[in-house]
């Protein structure tokens, strides 16, 4: 794909984003898009939102349990980038107006306290740079019309990251089985599923183990200081006004969030 192509479409997704309105799958308008051209209508998307103001805080692994992959019908993980715009902190109410089309998923998020620039990183190396882990909801949110998505779309689409709240309970990754410990998420009130940490490609180390080498390749590193999400552990929940979910990690503690409001679409 061309440059003036790549830079439609990433200008297309922004616009989307910026008027909270979704487009035409991009695999259906262009056949033979790669993953690669995907992730460069990313970055375009990206730029144009920190030329807007925003700043890089993090990156997202996406796609990376069965349940999700099975809903989606991608069955492959990806990656997107945080940027400040996204972060709520736990206690706000997530405002439903400001996204098109919500779902969220819990997962356990990795904040850094060294850089790790792959290739070459094992999940060792994740655990000795994580400051801590905490548990979080990614609000994940498409631009692409009815979430009619293949990889190609979602890559390009920013790994479909909304917004993402993490709780306010911090563990350290060396004093905890990140991969056994369960985690119950609850909606309302009510008992919604029940996940492991091994269901994200073995351990949620492992996933940021490979964002770490996938983009060390592109030469993109992880950063001090940065949020790494490693991907759902839950269901995607489609959520209203007023709904409430929580999600406890075993040995770790929980992470509530609750939505106000009504989505654009």
């Amino acid at each position: 794909m061309d440059e003036i192509k790549i830079k439609h479409y990433g200008d297309e997704l922004y616009q989307a984003w910026l008027t909270r309105s979704t487009v035409a799958p991009l695999l259906a308008r262009e056949p033979d898009i790669t993953i690669e051209d995907a992730y460069q209508i990313q970055l375009r998307m990206i730029e144009r939102r920190v030329a807007a103001g925003e700043t890089i805080v993090g990156k997202k692994i996406g796609v990376t349990s069965k349940p999700v992959q099975d809903f989606l019908g991608v069955y492959q993980p990806d990656f997107g980038q945080l940027t400040s715009g996204m972060v709520y902190q736990e206690g706000e109410d997530i405002d439903l107006s400001q996204l098109i089309q919500p779902k969220a998923e819990a997962e356990l998020a990795f904040v850094l306290k060294a850089d790790l620039i792959g290739p070459g990183i094992t999940a060792m190396d994740v655990i000795r740079a994580t400051d801590y882990v905490a548990p979080c909801f990614e609000i994940v949110d498409s631009r692409i019309t009815d979430w009619k998505i293949k990889i190609q779309d979602t890559v390009a689409d920013n790994a479909s990251c909304g917004v993402y709240v993490i709780g306010n309970t911090r563990g350290d990754p060396r004093l905890l089985d990140i991969t056994l410990a369960g985690m119950v998420l609850e909606k309302n009130g009510e008992l919604h599923s029940t996940a492991a940490g091994a269901a994200v490609q073995g351990s949620p180390a492992n996933a940021v183990a490979w964002l770490a080498n996938t983009l060390g390749v592109l030469g993109i590193p992880f950063r001090a200081g940065e949020v790494i999400l490693s991907g759902s552990q839950s269901v995607l929940v489609p959520v209203v006004d007023g709904d409430v979910l929580e999600c406890t990690v075993g040995g770790l503690g929980s992470c509530r969030v609750k939505f106000t409001g009504r989505s654009a679409v």
